[in-house]
C-alpha cells in the first residue's frame, strides 16, 4: 500500500484556508456559495457582459490615469505628431497625444478603454431589455431593478465624463451643450453654471472636477451597487425561464462550483478579447483630427457618443420659437423640454414601471419563472413604443449626417424626426400588441391541435382528416402554464338603497387603468378545451372547468431535468 505525500505548495494552501475558516467561518460561506444552483440560458450572459466590460475598464483606467494630467492650463506642443507642433493647447489635451504617440500601447489602451465603455452601457441596456420583457422585475425584484436603473444612470455620468476630459473640439462641444442647458434652468442657471465651471465658461476647473468624479466618484458607487446588486441576486436567487418541474419554488440550472466559475473564467477573456480585438482594429475618438478646444467655432457632424445621441436629438428636434421673457427672466422651453422635461419623462417611467405595473394586477406574489413576452401583449407593446421613441432620437441627432450623406434637406429630416416621434411610438405599441395577441392565439391552437403534418387520412366512412402530430411535454408546458389578468371589476356606483358609494370615482380609474393593461387579452387553454379538442367531437357535454392550473400540474409532475435542482421554501 502507498501513500501519496502532499506537496509543500499544497500544505501551505491547506494550511492558510484553515487559518482563515478558524478565524473568519468563511469556509461555511465558501461552501454554501459553491453549491448555489444557477439556471443555464445564453440571455443571462448580459450582465455578465457588462460586469466584465467594468472590470476592463478599471484595469485600463489605472494605466491611463498614470500619464493623463488633468489640467487646463495652457502649454505648447511639442511632439511626434507634426499638425500640432507648436500649438497652444491645454495640459489634459497635450498630455492625451503623447498617451497616443508616445507612450508605449498608450492608443491602444485608450481605444479599449473607449470601446470597453461603450460596450458597457450597450450591455446595460439590453440587459435591462431582457429582465424588463421577460417580467423579471417583479416581486421580490423590485428594488434590485432600481439598483440597475441607477447603475445606467452612473454609466451615462462616467461615459459623460471620461469622453470630456481630453479637452478636444469634440468634447468641448458637450460641455457647451451642458452649460447651455445648466443656463436654462430659471433663476439659479447662471449661478449653478458659475459653480460647475469655475467661472465663466469654460473656466479652469472642469477637467479637474470631471477627472475626480470619473475616476473616484463614479466609480466608486457603481462597484458598490454592482456589489448590492449580486447580493440581491443571491439572495432571491436567480430568475429562470418556463419548462417542465420549474417553479417558483426551484432552481434548474448547474452549481456556480465548478461549472458556472469555470464558464465565467472563460468568458471574461472571451470578452477582453473582443474588446482588444475592436481597439486594435476600429479607431475610436481619434482627437488629433479635432485639435484643442476654442470655444469660438463649432464643427458639422458632430455628436457625442450613442448612449448619450439621444440628448442631442431631442434637441434638435425642438422648435426654437419657444422662448419667453418673464418678469425679466428668459424661460428658454426649446432647451428645457428636450433637455430636461424629455429624459425626465424617459427615466421616470424606466423606474417607476414595476411599481405601476404591481398596482394595477394587485399581484403580490413572488415571480421566480419568467414570462413570454408574448404573454405580457401591454408590458412588450410599451417596451417596444419605448425603444421606438428612443431611436428616433437617436436618429434625430445624426440628422445633419443623414442629409449629407443621402443629399437630403435637413429640415425635411427633421420635420420628419418630428412627427415620427409621436406617431412612431403609437404605431409600434399597436403593431406588438397585435403581433403578441395573434401569436397567443396560435399558440393556442396548437395545444387543441397539434402541429400540422400535412398528411391526409380517409377513414373508412369516407371522411377526410389530417393528422396533426402533438405536442411534447416541454411545449404544452411551455403554452398552457402562463397568467392572464381579467380587468378590474368594480362594485356599482350606487348601492341597493341608491346611495353614491364612497370612493367609487377612485375604483373607476383604477378599473379603467386596467383595461388599459389587459382589456385585449386570450385566455390559456382550459382543461376542458384541451379535453373537448382530444374528443374529436364524440363528447358533446363537458363539464366546464375554473381554470388551467390542472393541465399545468399534470405536465410538469415529472423529473425536472438531469440537471442539479435546489429547492426553495419561499
Amino acid at each position: 500500500m502507498s501513500t501519496t505525500t502532499p506537496s509543500r505548495g499544497a500544505r501551505a494552501a491547506s494550511g492558510t484556508a484553515d487559518y482563515l475558516d478558524q478565524r473568519t467561518g468563511i469556509g461555511t460561506a465558501v461552501k454554501g456559495f459553491a453549491r448555489k444552483i444557477f439556471p443555464d440560458h445564453w440571455s443571462f450572459l448580459l450582465g455578465e457582459i457588462a460586469l466584465y466590460s467594468f472590470v476592463v475598464l478599471l484595469i485600463s483606467g489605472v494605466f491611463l490615469t498614470m500619464f493623463f494630467v488633468p489640467s487646463m492650463g495652457e502649454t505648447h506642443y511639442e511632439g511626434p505628431w507634426a499638425a500640432m507642433d507648436g500649438v497652444e493647447m491645454s495640459q489634459a489635451f497635450a498630455s492625451t497625444l503623447r498617451l497616443s504617440f508616445e507612450v508605449r500601447g498608450g492608443l491602444l489602451m485608450r481605444q479599449i478603454h473607449h470601446w470597453a465603455a461603450l460596450l458597457f452601457m450597450a450591455s446595460i441596456v439590453t440587459h435591462m431589455m431582457r429582465v424588463f420583457f421577460t417580467g423579471a422585475f417583479r416581486k421580490p425584484r423590485e428594488v434590485n431593478w432600481l439598483v440597475g436603473f441607477v447603475l445606467l444612470i452612473l454609466g451615462l455620468a462616467a461615459g459623460f465624463s471620461g469622453y470630456s476630459l481630453p479637452d478636444d473640439v469634440l468634447s468641448g462641444n458637450g460641455l457647451r451643450i451642458t452649460d447651455g442647458v445648466v443656463k436654462a434652468i430659471p433663476i439659479i442657471g447662471s449661478y449653478m453654471s458659475f459653480f460647475l465651471f469655475g467661472g465663466e465658461f469654460p473656466g479652469t476647473d472642469i477637467i479637474p472636477r470631471l477627472f475626480t468624479v470619473h475616476i473616484l466618484l463614479v466609480p466608486g458607487l457603481i462597484l458598490a451597487l454592482i456589489g448590492l446588486h449580486l447580493l440581491f441576486v443571491v439572495l432571491h436567487k436567480h430568475t429562470q425561464y418556463p419548462g417542465p418541474g420549474r417553479t417558483d419554488k426551484n432552481v434548474v440550472g448547474y452549481p456556480l462550483f465548478p461549472v458556472y466559475t469555470a464558464k465565467a473564467g472563460g468568458f471574461f477573456f472571451v470578452v477582453f478579447g473582443v474588446i482588444a480585438l475592436m481597439a486594435a482594429t476600429m479607431t475610436i475618438n481619434p482627437v488629433w483630427n479635432y485639435g484643442p478646444y476654442d470655444p469660438s467655432p463649432v464643427s458639422a457632424g458632430a455628436q457625442p457618443d450613442w448612449y448619450m445621441l439621444f440628448l442631442e436629438g431631442a434637441l434638435r428636434l425642438m422648435p426654437g420659437q419657444t422662448e419667453y421673457v418673464i418678469g425679466g427672466y428668459t424661460l428658454s422651453l426649446n432647451v428645457l423640454i428636450p433637455a430636461m422635461v424629455v429624459p425626465g419623462i424617459l427615466f421616470t417611467a424606466i423606474a417607476a414601471y414595476p411599481f405601476i405595473e404591481a398596482a394595477v394586477t394587485k399581484d403580490k406574489r413572488e415571480h421566480h419563472v419568467l414570462d413570454r413576452p408574448r404573454n405580457a401583449p401591454f408590458r412588450t407593446a410599451f417596451g417596444v413604443s419605448f425603444l421606438t421613441a428612443f431611436v428616433v432620437l437617436v436618429l434625430a441627432g445624426s440628422n445633419d449626417l443623414i442629409a449629407t450623406q443621402f443629399r437630403m434637406s435637413i429640415n425635411d429630416i427633421t420635420w420628419a424626426f418630428r412627427v415620427l416621434l409621436f406617431v412612431g411610438p403609437a404605431f409600434a405599441f399597436w403593431v406588438t400588441k397585435r403581433i403578441c395577441l395573434s401569436l397567443q392565439r396560435k399558440d393556442r391552437e396548437l395545444v387543441l391541435h397539434g402541429h400540422e403534418t400535412g398528411r391526409i387520412v380517409r377513414f373508412a366512412h369516407g371522411e377526410y382528416i389530417e393528422v396533426h402530430k402533438p405536442l411534447d411535454e416541454y411545449e404544452q408546458w411551455l403554452l398552457v402554464s402562463y397568467d392572464s389578468p381579467r380587468p378590474l371589476e368594480i362594485e356599482p356606483a350606487e348601492d341597493s338603497r341608491g346611495v353614491r358609494r364612497k370612493g367609487y370615482r377612485k375604483d373607476l380609474l383604477k378599473q379603467r387603468v386596467s383595461r388599459i393593461f389587459f382589456e385585449d387579452r386570450v385566455e390559456p387553454v382550459t382543461p376542458a378545451e384541451l379535453a373537448a379538442a382530444h374528443s374529436h367531437g364524440e363528447h358533446d357535454t363537458l363539464a366546464p372547468a375554473p381554470d388551467h392550473d390542472q393541465i399545468t400540474s399534470e405536465v410538469g409532475s415529472g423529473p425536472a431535468s438531469e440537471t442539479d435542482t435546489e429547492t426553495r421554501n419561499r
